[in-house]
């Protein structure tokens, strides 16, 4: 059964060192099969705010977690309009991993990462057209009784969470980039960016969405939050559902929050009778 913890927006730069630590101290306890970091290592992409990203990184691995990780918006250069345009992310390929789509098939699952980080599209995010054949031709060699995960920084869906401006906003060519999703029959789309955390099926938030149960994280280490405290997932797969459990930092440590078990029934994740686990949110 594959353990995942899914983290993302860290924001180094616009972090919290503490809760840095605390994180650190989380993973050693959850000992899960793969990190999933879903993008905005950094605040303004500054090299010194790759430099302390590149550091966490390091002790986790040394700690012996697997990671894969996409960058996110935050990621690409704001004010430095000649390296936003022109090497966009050239400090996260030399700190966090070369890779901008990395692929890893661990413990019975097969996880691809998409950088859905522009330039131009600095919010919103953009998958293109060569990444909408990686997602079909990488999930069409891998076993088709493994789940498949996908993980990009922006949500491919206007969520129905929050007030935030980002949270009406759906990313660009999304019908196309829902159409490989599900021709690649992906079971969980993972993402962050609105720093906030939910769950949804995907069919309930577009049409033609596929299978996928859409999965996303709040931000774990930055000051900025949004309505609710710093957080990221746990993420648990076995024959029967997943479950997703919320790490939620209480003021001095993260603890296990909410847990909510999903079940798939024709073709549609549905939470599990009974199954949700509610827990008093600190404010």
């Amino acid at each position: 059964m594959p353990r995942l913890i899914h983290l993302s927006d860290l924001h180094f730069g616009a972090h919290d060192p503490v809760l840095v630590t605390a994180v650190e101290k989380r993973l050693d306890e959850e000992a899960a099969d793969l990190v999933v970091i879903s993008g905005d290592f950094t605040q303004r992409a500054r090299t010194e705010q790759f430099e302390e990203a590149a550091a966490f990184l390091l002790r986790i691995r040394d700690a012996g977690h697997e990671v894969l990780a996409v960058p996110g918006n935050h990621d690409v250069p704001l004010y430095d309009v000649f390296r936003r345009f022109l090497s966009p992310l050239t400090r996260y390929k030399r700190y966090i991993d070369d890779s901008l789509c990395p692929y890893i098939e661990v413990a019975g699952a097969a996880v691809l990462g998409i950088n859905t980080a522009r330039s131009l599209t600095f919010k919103n995010g953009h998958v293109s057209h060569e990444q909408m054949t990686m997602i079909r031709d990488t999930f069409a060699k891998s076993n088709t009784n493994q789940p498949r995960i996908l993980v990009t920084h922006h949500p491919l869906f206007a969520l129905p969470i929050g007030d935030g401006p980002e949270l009406g906003h759906v990313m660009e060519h999304q019908e196309l980039a829902l159409d490989a999703i599900a021709d690649s029959g992906v079971d969980l789309l993972l993402a962050g960016h609105n720093h906030r955390a939910s769950v949804n099926d995907a069919a309930s938030l577009a049409t033609g969405a596929g299978k996928a149960l859409v999965i996303q994280a709040g931000t774990a280490t930055s000051t900025r939050t949004r309505d609710e405290l710093q957080s990221f997932n746990r993420i648990e797969i076995d024959g029967s559902g997943v479950r997703v459990t919320i790490q939620r930092w209480d003021g001095a440590e993260f603890v296990s929050g909410d847990s909510q078990f999903f079940e798939r029934h024709d073709s549609q994740w549905e939470l599990a009778s009974g199954e949700k686990v509610a827990t008093e949110r600190p404010s």
